[in-house]
């Protein structure tokens, strides 16, 4: 067996060597800087051209391919234990410093200060639609309630930029609006 297995690696040309080679250390790189998967797509490729090249048949394909994952697994388990440490922080590829509101950075614009705040439904509310809050435009979306134009709404919840209203109970609106048109939507 020990004869077997070097005169398989003594036979394995140069080109297998490195597409076996570059492949793994390009699904390494993947693992430690996960992104695009261009290392990631590119190494398994290199890896599949690598086992073409080298296997004589497919017994040795599959001992081969065995051998890259075992090689990978190992890698993968090193890399994770490496991260469970906080030893990753400090690698030159990760960014150390972060944004904050402190500093002006602003991802999402904090809508909070609109909660429980009144204003004017710009468009129909079909759920979603613009309100106008104090000249404030919005986009806004109701709790699948259809809002009509010109509605007096309030903010119940923001979520991110999402900003959710109900309609304010006007009872003098609410009788107008019934009067205004018949069943069979004629004006009056």
């Amino acid at each position: 067996m020990d004869a077997a297995v070097a005169s398989f690696f003594m036979s394995l040309s140069w080109g297998a060597i490195v597409c076996l080679g570059l492949g793994l250390v390009f699904v390494i790189i993947e693992m430690f800087v996960p992104g695009f998967g261009f290392f990631g797509i590119t190494g398994g490729a290199l890896l599949l051209l690598g086992i073409f090249l080298a296997a004589r048949n497919v017994t040795e394909g599959l001992i081969l391919t065995l051998i890259i994952a075992l090689v990978l697994g190992i890698a993968l388990v090193i890399i994770l234990q490496f991260m469970s440490k906080g030893n990753f922080k400090k690698l030159p590829i990760i960014l150390n410093s972060s944004t904050s509101k402190e500093e002006g950075y602003i991802a999402v614009e904090d809508l909070k200060d609109l909660l429980g705040q009144e204003g004017e439904a710009l468009t129909d509310l079909r759920p979603a639609g613009a309100a106008d809050f104090d000249g404030m435009r919005m986009d806004v979306v109701s709790d699948g309630e259809y809002i009509l134009k010109g509605q007096k709404v309030r903010v119940a919840s923001v979520e991110g930029r999402r900003v959710l209203v109900k309609p304010v109970k006007d009872a003098g609106r609410e009788a107008e609006a019934s009067k205004s048109t018949e069943p069979n939507g004629d004006s009056v």
